[in-house]
């Protein structure tokens, strides 16, 4: 199945501590069905100290299910849901996403 949300995309947090914010896809875990963004759910975290990492308590990203995401419309910036449109014909066929809100492709 295609992804809806990849790697580098603008999305918005729809639900929980952070709704509302805009951060950028890090990571996707399409096994886990989840997601890491920039910025978004924050937690804490005891490192120890090593030779390359000072030691003390450090703050990082923690996964967000996808269902909790929606994209940002090229447009407007607004959440959107995410469809697939071909474009070309014959060996010249792609598929791109499409936002459904204003119909704007995403990944040329």
């Amino acid at each position: 199945m295609a992804a809806k949300i990849r790697k580098g995309d603008k999305v918005i947090v729809l639900t929980g501590r952070d709704k509302g914010r805009t951060g950028e896809v890090i990571e996707v875990r399409p096994t886990e069905n989840r997601a890491l963004v920039r910025g978004i759910a924050m937690v804490k975290r005891h490192q120890r100290q090593t030779a390359q990492v000072q030691g003390g308590i450090i703050s990082k990203e923690s996964a967000v299910d996808l269902s909790n995401l929606a994209l940002a419309d090229p447009k407007d910036g607004k959440p959107t849901r995410v469809g697939f449109k071909f474009i070309g014909e014959g060996a010249d066929r792609k598929k791109v996403r499409v936002a459904k809100r204003s119909g704007a492709e995403i990944d040329g």
